[in-house]
């Protein structure tokens, strides 16, 4: 199976590709979508990720997908702007009939490091070694892909339960 993670931002969304096969997880790809810096449009920089998000997809072909929640910012202006990255994410990976699950950063820290107030650095460090990468990529990146392990984890527990219901009926 192949898992696609979105850490969803205005300027800045990671994205991340995994492999997910046997509980192993295998690194495929990671990278940003940015928004240049010259474009001061909302609506240009949504399309701008749509397409970026469409591109990654089209290149890798994922078969799942899991994006980080928007968190309550201090500023509501930034939350807004943040959810409507979001949303062009979204967008772009319903509009290829691929299946979206949706985690908080509480979440997606808690499964990959154990605990849910990790700092990025953390992130890093386990997506790092539970990819068995040289290097750990940029936070973004490295945030995606924890969505992205996050996902494969949950479609497994899916599976194994949808496996248990079948077997417990018959």
């Amino acid at each position: 199976m192949r898992v696609l993670g979105i850490d969803p931002g205005l300027r800045t969304t990671g994205f991340g590709v995994i492999d997910y096969a046997h509980q192993r997880l295998k690194y495929v790809a990671s990278g940003t979508i940015s928004t240049d810096s010259l474009i001061q449009s909302t609506p240009e920089r949504l399309g701008v990720l749509f397409k970026g998000v469409t591109e990654v997809i089209q290149t890798y072909l994922p078969e799942y997908a899991a994006v980080e929640q928007v968190f309550l910012n201090v500023n509501p202006k930034s939350t807004l702007l943040l959810g409507q990255a979001r949303g062009a994410s979204i967008s772009a990976i319903v509009c290829q009939n691929i299946e979206v699950v949706e985690f908080s950063a509480l979440e997606v820290k808690k499964n990959v490091v154990g605990h849910g107030r990790a700092a990025k650095s953390q992130v890093q460090e386990m997506v790092k070694r539970l990819l068995s990468l040289k290097v750990a990529p940029g936070t973004d990146a490295s945030d995606a892909l924890a969505v992205a392990i996050c996902g494969a984890h949950q479609f497994s527990m899916k599976q194994q339960l949808q496996a248990a219901n079948l077997k417990a009926k018959s």
